[in-house]
């Protein structure tokens, strides 16, 4: 996965966040979408985040995965 700068972050469009209106989760490829499956599975287990949330981070990285 390539090192995303905090300049490059704040370039990317909010449609390449998992959670657009928090700009939270980039998935601009599909390393970045398993890792934010990851991270979203993690802070979902430690009670940071509910199922629903999870699940609509799944869903939008699953869709950067398949088009890879």
């Amino acid at each position: 996965m390539t090192k995303l700068s905090e300049d490059d972050r704040d370039k990317l469009p909010a449609g390449k966040f998992a959670e657009p209106e928090k700009r939270a989760y980039p998935i601009e490829d599909a390393a970045h979408a398993k890792n934010a499956k990851a991270r979203a599975s993690q802070a979902a287990k430690a009670g940071r985040m509910t199922k629903a949330e999870e699940h609509k981070i799944d869903k939008r990285a699953d869709a950067v995965i398949q088009k890879d």
